[in-house]
């Protein structure tokens, strides 16, 4: 048995081998599964009183040459609050992100990998938008946590209520925000871009690595240059790290190799060029469960399409160049901005490159 604390497994002391079956069995009852089918993947969900507050567990079971592996997602709506501060995202990125947020027509796309908070992001932009002069209507797979005032659909592919089938019923409703939970094939996209160019926003996630890299997923699904540059508004690529604990971090200068490889000095703008950079480390206490972390926050970086990206997307360039052509409009990339909070403290350059998976 492990557990993921701040999206790192720790693995802790199991149950005698013989209870297994047992264990996989009453979880199964509990989140209303056949516990009879050990053949087939199977997914549910447990809703428990704990503490006197409402908790859900998403669950999920495959099986495996050893017997059924489960694992359980905790969900507590309690603990989750939809505030960017609180996530951690860079004030220019806010500003970035709110006025696109605020714009009629297009789509805006947050992108990273599964479990980057990009669903989180999202919420909190709808949650900022959400007012009785606008209609909101997401389309999610699945519904994570429920938000009043806002229409939620859950995708079930298994009747054909796919997103691009729901996406078409919804224009038909009159929206004002639509949220597809994720553009997974040219269908969608298509709808999504037309939904745009007829005056709905569009908010949607994406699967790929940096927020220029979602410009060539759309075309490399088929979507064509001219609707690409007319409807996007904006890209956020983002990851979550872990925040060191303030109860036992410990400052200690940086090696002057480590400054080097990472040209400190001249992402340092508070600190002259000769004098010593000073860096934040782990150590662990009790508070953190002696992991020297406790919580995340998201690194990210913004693109806003302007004419010389345009450009680049009519002449099919690769997404490493139209991320050149950003940086020097201004974008500060994912990884720059993972070493300013590594500067200021709040996670150390360890858990960045862990993060991003950077080579430098």
């Amino acid at each position: 048995m492990r557990y993921r604390y701040d999206g790192v497994l720790h693995e802790i002391e199991s149950p005698p081998a013989r209870l297994a079956s047992a264990i996989t069995s009453r979880i199964k009852i509990m989140s209303r599964l056949d516990i009879a089918e050990r053949r087939l993947p199977q997914d549910g969900r447990i809703r428990l009183a704990v503490r006197g507050q409402d908790v859900d567990f998403r669950v999920s079971t495959i099986p495996s040459l050893h017997g059924e592996t489960v694992v359980l997602r905790v969900l507590d709506r309690n603990a989750v609050v939809f505030d960017y501060d609180r996530l951690g995202l860079p004030p220019e990125i806010i500003r970035r992100m709110e006025a696109a947020f605020e714009l009629p027509n297009g789509i805006v796309l947050v992108t990273g990998p599964t479990g980057s908070g990009k669903t989180t992001t999202l919420y909190t932009g709808l949650l900022r938008l959400n007012s009785v002069a606008r209609k909101i209507v997401t389309i999610e797979d699945p519904i994570e946590y429920q938000l009043t005032g806002i229409n939620q659909i859950q995708v079930k592919p298994q009747i054909q209520l796919t997103f691009a089938n729901l996406l078409r019923s919804i224009l038909r409703q009159d929206p004002d925000v639509i949220m597809v939970g994720e553009i997974r094939d040219l269908e969608t996209a298509q709808i999504a871009a037309q939904a745009a160019l007829t005056g709905h926003l569009v908010l949607s996630t994406l699967h790929t690595n940096s927020a220029a890299a979602s410009i060539t997923r759309l075309r490399d699904m088929g979507l064509e240059d001219y609707l690409l540059t007319a409807v996007l508004r904006g890209a956020l690529a983002q990851r979550l790290v872990r925040r060191l604990c303030t109860a036992c971090r410990r400052p200690q200068a940086a090696p002057p190799e480590l400054v080097d490889r990472f040209d400190l000095h001249q992402r340092n703008n508070g600190v002259p060029g000769g004098a010593p950079i000073t860096l934040w480390h782990a150590v662990g206490c009790p508070q953190c469960r002696n992991t020297g972390y406790r919580g995340r926050q998201a690194i990210a970086e913004f693109l806003v399409p302007d004419p010389e990206i345009e450009r680049l997307v009519f002449a099919h360039a690769d997404h490493p160049q139209i991320e050149r052509t950003a940086v020097a409009a201004g974008m500060v990339t994912m990884f720059d901005s993972g070493l300013a909070a590594a500067l200021a403290g709040t996670t150390t350059i360890e858990e960045v490159v862990r993060s991003i998976r950077a080579e430098a």
